[in-house]
């Protein structure tokens, strides 16, 4: 359970520090709401 926590709070980092890099406000809404989609549907199969 500790190395799942980790890996997301890992990958929670990364995508904060896109968000300095891309300053398009819709391109990183639309970014976040595909990894969503595709987080979802990889947690269910």
């Amino acid at each position: 359970m500790r190395r799942l926590i980790g890996f997301a709070m890992f990958w929670i980092a990364v995508g904060m520090v896109l968000t300095f890099l891309i300053k398009i406000i819709w391109l990183e809404l639309i970014i976040i709401a595909l990894l969503v989609i595709i987080g979802y549907n990889l947690f269910n199969c």
